[in-house]
This record gives C-alpha cells, sequence and structure tokens, in this order.
C-alpha cells in the first residue's frame, strides 16, 4: 500500500515539475531580484479589484488512492480570489475505509464526511501571473462511527476462545493541515494544480475500543501524516 502511494505522489511530484518549466522561463523573463516599485507598478496594482473570482474543484489523488488500496477519499473545494493574493478555501470530503489486517485477520470498517476550511497566500512576485505558488493553513474535523473485529481472545482460565466486536464506535479528530504548492491555468478557466501537505493532529476522543486505524480525510492513524493532492479547478 505504501508502495502504491509512494507512486501516485512521485507521478504528482513529475507532472508538477513540468508545470515548473514554463513558470521559470517566466520567472527569468520578469526577474525576481529586488526593484523599487514605480509609481506606473503601484498604481496597476491598486487598480486590481479585490474579488477576482471564485473556484470549484475536486481532488484527484484520494479517489486513485481508493481505487488502488482499501482507503481513500473524495474531496472537492471551493476558493475565493482576493487580488490574486489571498485565496480563503472550504474543501469538503468523504472518506472511506475498509481494511482487514494480514495477520490478525481483524476487519476495521469506517466511512463519513470530514471538512477544512483555511487560506492559501500567493507567494510569486507576479501575483498576476497564469502561475501561482501557494502556501497555506487549513484546520479540519470530522466526527465518525466504526467497526472492528472480529478478534479471537483466549481465555487462560476456561482454556477457551471468546470472539470480540465492537460496532459503532464513536470518534471525534481535528488536525491542521500545513500545506505548499502550485496552481497554473492550462486552458482558460481551466486549472491544474497539485499540493504536498504536512497534517498534525490538535485533539482526538474515542471510545473503548481505543484510537481507529483510519480517520476520514486525515489517513492512517498517527500523529502527524504526509499527503499530497492533485486537483482540477475552474475559475470563474
Amino acid at each position: 500500500m505504501t508502495h502504491r502511494n509512494n507512486i501516485l505522489y512521485s507521478i504528482c511530484i513529475a507532472i508538477s515539475l513540468l508545470m515548473l518549466v514554463p513558470m521559470t522561463a517566466d520567472a527569468q523573463h520578469y526577474g525576481f531580484h529586488k526593484k523599487k516599485r514605480t509609481a506606473e507598478e503601484q498604481a496597476l496594482e491598486d487598480s486590481i479589484p479585490l474579488f477576482r473570482g471564485v473556484a470549484v474543484g475536486f481532488d484527484l489523488v484520494g479517489p486513485v488512492t481508493r481505487a488502488v488500496g482499501d482507503y481513500g477519499n473524495y474531496e472537492v473545494f471551493a476558493r475565493v480570489n482576493l487580488k490574486d493574493r489571498y485565496f480563503p478555501t472550504v474543501e469538503i470530503g468523504y472518506g472511506d475505509a475498509d481494511h482487514t489486517d494480514d495477520v490478525t485477520n481483524i476487519r476495521y470498517k469506517t466511512s463519513a464526511p470530514y471538512g477544512k476550511i483555511g487560506v492559501d497566500f500567493n507567494v510569486m512576485k507576479n501575483k498576476h501571473d497564469k502561475y501561482r505558488v501557494l502556501v497555506g493553513v487549513r484546520y479540519a474535523f470530522t466526527s465518525f462511527n466504526y467497526d472492528i473485529g472480529p478478534l479471537d481472545i483466549s481465555d487462560p482460565v476456561w482454556k477457551d476462545n471468546a470472539v470480540y466486536e465492537a460496532h459503532d464506535q464513536k470518534c471525534s479528530y481535528g488536525w491542521l493541515e500545513f500545506g505548499a504548492g502550485v496552481d497554473a491555468t492550462l486552458w482558460k478557466f481551466i486549472h491544474l494544480g497539485w499540493s504536498v501537505r504536512y497534517r498534525s493532529r490538535v485533539h482526538q476522543k474515542y471510545d473503548d475500543a481505543g484510537e481507529p486505524w483510519y480517520v476520514p480525510g486525515y489517513g492512517k492513524k498517527g500523529t502527524s501524516r504526509i499527503g499530497a493532492t492533485f486537483n482540477v479547478a475552474f475559475e470563474f
């Protein structure tokens, strides 16, 4: 499973490098060396309206991960463009997992929605170029139920086995995401983009069955995770 995820991330990085080639040429054209703004440049910047449009889109990594493995997610997003500098963003998704451990034969199953809210910042010198380099942060939350079992437990006194199962175990999970990525105009209003996300757990609460194996939108259990997105967006 890890090997497959590495392949997906490698594909995303390879595509992003191709996207960066023309951006590098543009960077050389515009020049990233510091210079004092002229009155004309300042006037142009001041003429840019605050509201520059809205984009909606979806992620491709999650569905592919679910198709080739035992967990994944389906995610859509909406973002507002403010002066080509700031991009308040809302992401909504649905995570799903159906995993059976190869050693213990214990099955874990869950599916639930999740939500994220945050903002991206365009760090390119030329904010109005068709390429954007974005850094951002998200707060994410999900509340879900999960099932585990069956688990054979051996009684050391009576020398027999008992089967343990737990259904509808409740869990809530909150985390922060710190990300960086690229967004590029493919054709007119169609954009392609990718990002790498570092996820850090902020809080969690779960029932007696223990920490869940998978958290919708976050991934497999742990205090932190590295993830990636590759999205298609339509900006109007």
